[in-house]
């Protein structure tokens, strides 16, 4: 089985998630802080090749009204690019919900608001990777 990559995009950090191998459970794997480029498709790139990765999961921010918005376009120009420079393929979630439903598990958690950063975007990143899982076996039955 192939595994997928889960990525939640920000401007400062990506959230890293991994499915296991038969692709029902997804898995916090890391947070990436975007330094450089070169440095960022680098580390996702050494991701891919580690985990044997064909596929890789995109959150997509849409505006409440389902619009896409600025953010949106920095996102799918990231995805798009890490898509055509390492040949993989590329499938977009609607992430709208997903921060909110990280910080909640990190709240309940009792993680410290001060720490919770540390986390927020590759338990977001998660969320995004789950969703995608939980919609294929759904559709697969």
């Amino acid at each position: 089985m192939e595994r997928i990559l889960g990525l939640d995009v920000g401007d400062v950090y990506i959230g890293v998630a991994l499915s296991d191998p038969f692709g029902m459970i997804a898995q916090s794997l890391t947070t990436i802080k975007r330094i450089s480029k070169d440095q960022t498709y680098g580390e996702i790139k050494e991701l891919i090749d580690k985990y044997d990765v064909k596929k890789v999961v995109a959150g997509l921010p849409k505006n409440m009204n389902n619009t896409l918005g600025p953010q949106s376009e920095k996102v799918m120009k990231f995805a798009e690019k890490l898509k055509n420079k390492y040949k993989i393929e590329l499938i977009y979630v609607d992430e709208r919900m997903t921060t909110l439903s990280a910080e909640k598990v990190l709240i309940e958690g009792s993680v410290r608001r001060e720490n919770r950063k540390k986390y927020i975007d590759r338990i977001a990143a998660t969320y995004i990777l789950q969703t995608y899982l939980d919609t294929q076996r759904r559709n697969n039955g």
